[in-house]
């Protein structure tokens, strides 16, 4: 499985650092809706689903997490630690989101509105959906 994590270009100087990101130069999708997590409590696993068409970039902007990725074949454990480091996850992939710093924050780019229709919330399903694929 291949991983694509984006290591963004933070622009800086005495006043601080500054990250920008636009649509289709920075981000492979039109940004549809922007959501956050945080105050997430020890032991707590966020995600638990996959998207049959929604893509996302996640950022970890402040703090750190850990996400675990899984195609129906191949898993991989990714590190967020870093503002300026975005995680791409295309559909058909299941996402579980944990060991999130006291202070962690992490934010989501996602390249269309809420649909229920698009998730799939059970793990057994999601393996059947992609072996159809």
């Amino acid at each position: 499985m291949q991983v694509v994590k984006y290591m963004f270009q933070p622009h800086g100087d005495e006043r601080g650092q500054l990250v920008s990101l636009e649509e289709y130069t920075d981000i492979p999708f039109t940004i549809k809706r922007v959501y956050f997590m945080y105050d997430t409590l020890q032991n707590v696993v966020r995600g638990k689903h996959a998207h049959k068409n929604l893509e996302q970039i996640l950022f970890c902007v402040n703090g750190s997490c850990k996400v675990s990725l899984d195609n129906g074949k191949e898993k991989k454990v990714v590190n967020l630690e870093k503002p300026y480091e975005g995680l791409y996850i295309p559909g058909n992939m299941w996402r579980e989101m944990y060991d999130f710093s006291e202070d962690a924050v992490l934010m989501v780019l996602a390249s269309e509105i809420y649909n229920e229709e698009d998730y799939i919330r059970d793990y057994e399903e999601f393996l059947r959906f992609v072996q159809k694929e």
